[in-house]
């Protein structure tokens, strides 16, 4: 039996998808397929993507599904020892690569984002965000591209949902 596969949500899929495709009052489906994808063992973030959505207004929807409606569990601790030595090492090659400018390595420090490359990297988690590429700039570090640094897998947030078969139907008028 193949073993499922896990996603690690970074916080640009949360906002993208309330702010865009998936806004709460036009398709409350996507967020209730994320708590019953979480309660399968499937979806997943961590404790700085948590930190990062409830840093916004209080009325926000996302903050409050993130109070209201995410089960324990959902957002995992990046505490551990490993997580934390593997995190040494994302900020360790950031800090040493001659590309970047020191705002980009300061920005990248203080975020999410090497946590979750950490984290992947640590327990095999595919990663998930709506970031691009950008191997040429010199002002940002990219999740991608860290991600190929350190042989994470990442996706898109449309590849994780049909991954897991995701599918919104229309049930008519109510």
């Amino acid at each position: 039996m193949m073993a499922k596969q896990r996603f690690l949500l970074d916080s640009d899929v949360f906002i993208t998808a309330k702010n865009r495709y998936y806004s709460f009052d036009i398709c409350p489906g996507f967020w209730t397929s994320m708590i019953h994808r979480h309660r399968q063992g499937c979806v997943f973030s961590i404790d700085w993507v948590r930190a990062e959505l409830l840093d916004g207004n209080r009325e926000d929807d996302v903050v409050c599904w993130v109070h209201d409606k995410v089960p324990d569990g959902f957002f995992l601790g990046s505490d551990e020892p490993r997580v934390v030595s593997a995190f040494t090492d994302l900020m360790t090659w950031a800090q040493r690569h001659a590309r970047y400018e020191s705002q980009a390595k300061e920005k990248f420090a203080r975020g999410a984002d090497a946590w979750l490359v950490a984290y992947g990297r640590v327990h095999g988690v595919t990663v998930v965000t709506n970031e691009e590429s950008a191997r040429e700039s010199k002002k940002s570090i990219k999740l991608p591209d860290v991600c190929d640094e350190f042989d994470v897998r990442h996706v898109d947030l449309f590849s994780m949902l049909r991954a897991l078969n995701v599918h919104f139907d229309w049930t008519g008028d109510r």
